[in-house]
């Protein structure tokens, strides 16, 4: 059997080492048009960066060392340009000496992956408009840098690799902008979530031009400007266009394959394509997600490695399938981390379904213990069923913990109540009694047994404050004196029940406190003596960095100015 593989990145070098262990005798080829094969994507910002040194750690393996241990025949740049399913072979043309040649197979695996977004906009393809996918990009950014020492840039997009590239960038001194048409970063995390990720990016000295689109580029005065609509042009020394990925997928389209959402090809759970023989992996292929169901294009790692796999599987006879992707992923942005998995709110309630949340901040370990953290964690899941959809997490330590456990029970089937029953380790420097992944099950079991009730940030703002309901603030005098939702009235927990006179009776009661559990708690008290009342779910300091944010991204949009 022979079997030609078209990218030799994470899916299609999985996908080889595989084979070769499933099929010792049969003859592998991958040609992938890059000088380089098994990199890791995730990396290339920390090397321009300087805190990976050595460029030879970008790279998992070389050709060279892939032939020792797999015997596979790994030919790099080397760029196929047509397939022929009728014949059952490829075009291939050798970029270093132009030979052009066909290449016969048993079985084709594409895995060309995903290039970079370029929009059709006057000025790209300018010297100082960069992008990062390749290692070929990484070290011509690299360079540019070491050569003419920018001391601005400019990156449009804010998904995974714009903010890694930007901590990176300011790392090395240079002022940082980050232009986005949404009105938030990172999009798989909902917009309340992401405040404190823009948080963490302007503490650092990186300037937010959020909710601004880009028109165009322009060189000035030795630099760039990109041209922005309706606002004025940002400047720099070097732009690096980050928008986003588009599934790499010329060849399969020429060669009538079926193609699906963004242009990415359609496969199968066994990860065949339409054609007989042609099986598709990675970023250019489209997938189900496993938490909706629906068509989804997927570009990361993990799902890429594990779809090579069972491709590798299939082609040799077995009968792997895969499962779809749940989208989680973990970012560092500065001293932050910040992490997802499942779907978001935003996401779930555009796909009709009828959701609800919790949102608490815990601890990263016990409190008695030294050095605890503080995280943010929102779990989202099914108002009716309590199944369990997705959780986003903030914090400093911890974080990529809890959501590997989301992750899996999201995975297992789990509801949002059956958190609370979770065996999960315990010692003071490392977690608490109930850890917080327990403790956002309790509170979704409060939530269905109604026990309690919420209320959230989007619900402020349409609060009557015409005495038909009481809001209390139940925090202490000293915390509501530092900064307070207006018309909420201070009586600390601690002193409800001789206060009670104090509210008024028959009324309901909206209660906030710093975090959500002493509101809580203040809840139950009343509810004793017969008030119906509303917890606000996350507390005031999640109150008051979602506002803020919002109020700078809109102060900056009215001023067509960055943050």
């Amino acid at each position: 059997m022979k079997v030609v593989i078209i990218g030799g990145v994470a899916g299609g070098a999985t996908a080889a080492a595989r084979l070769r262990r499933l099929d010792e005798q049969a003859e592998i080829v991958v040609f992938e048009r890059s000088g380089y094969i098994s990199y890791a994507n995730c990396g290339l910002p920390y090397y321009i960066g300087g805190v990976i040194e050595d460029p030879e750690a970008l790279t998992l393996q070389t050709p060279e060392s892939f032939f020792a241990r797999f015997r596979v025949d790994m030919r790099v740049r080397h760029e196929v340009t047509a397939l022929h399913p009728d014949r059952k072979t490829v075009s291939v043309k050798n970029l270093e000496t132009g030979e052009e040649f066909e290449e016969s197979y048993d079985k084709l695996l594409l895995s060309p992956g995903a290039k970079p977004t370029q929009p059709r906009l006057p000025g790209v393809g300018l010297e100082k408009l960069f992008t990062l996918r390749t290692v070929e990009d990484t070290f011509h950014i690299k360079d540019y840098i070491n050569t003419h020492h920018p001391k601005s840039a400019v990156l449009a997009g804010g998904g995974f690799i714009s903010l890694e590239l930007a901590e990176n960038l300011r790392e090395l001194g240079l002022e940082v902008t980050i232009v986005q048409r949404p009105r938030q970063l990172m999009n798989p995390f909902d917009p309340d979530m992401a405040a404190f990720i823009h948080g963490e990016i302007r503490r650092h000295g990186i300037h937010l031009a959020l909710g601004q689109t880009v028109e165009g580029f322009a060189e000035q005065d030795g630099g760039v400007d990109v041209l922005l609509k309706d606002a004025a042009p940002l400047h720099a020394d070097m732009v690096v266009l980050a928008i986003g990925v588009t599934p790499d997928t010329a060849l399969a389209k020429e060669a009538g394959l079926e193609l699906g959402l963004k242009g990415s090809i359609v496969v199968n759970d066994r990860m065949e394509t339409s054609v007989p023989d042609i099986y598709a992996v990675g970023d250019a292929v489209q997938v189900k997600h496993f938490v909706t169901g629906q068509d989804a294009v997927i570009s990361l790692a993990g799902p890429a490695n594990k779809q090579g796999r069972i491709a590798a599987d299939n082609i040799c006879g077995g009968d792997s399938r895969y499962q779809g992707s749940q989208g989680s992923s973990v970012i560092k942005v500065f001293d932050l981390t910040a992490a997802a998995t499942g779907v978001n709110e935003t996401n779930a309630k555009k796909t009709g379904l009828d959701v609800d949340t919790v949102v608490l901040s815990p601890m990263s370990h016990a409190g008695y213990y030294p050095g605890g953290k503080l995280m943010t964690m929102k779990v989202v899941f099914e108002r009716e069923t309590c199944r369990l959809l997705g959780a986003q997490i903030v914090g400093y330590e911890g974080v990529d913990k809890r959501i590997d456990v989301l992750a899996t029970a999201i995975r297992a089937g789990m509801t949002a109540i059956q958190l609370k029953d979770l065996d999960l380790t315990y010692a003071p420097p490392y977690s608490s009694a109930k850890d917080p992944v327990n403790m956002a099950g309790f509170m979704v079991e409060n939530l269905a047994n109604g026990i309690v009730k919420q209320f959230h940030t989007e619900d402020v703002g349409a609060l009557p404050h015409d005495g038909s309901v009481t809001l209390l603030d139940a925090r202490t005098a000293w915390e509501y004196a530092g900064g307070h939702i207006e018309g909420f009235q201070n009586i600390p927990v601690d002193e409800l029940r001789e206060r009670l006179g104090e509210i008024g009776p028959g009324k309901p009661v909206y209660v906030i406190c710093q975090s959500g559990l002493r509101s809580y708690i203040a809840c139950r008290i009343l509810a004793g003596y017969g008030y119906e009342t509303y917890n606000f779910a996350g507390g005031f300091r999640f109150y008051d960095a979602v506002t803020n944010d919002r109020r700078l991204i809109e102060q900056a949009t009215a001023c067509g100015m960055d943050q």
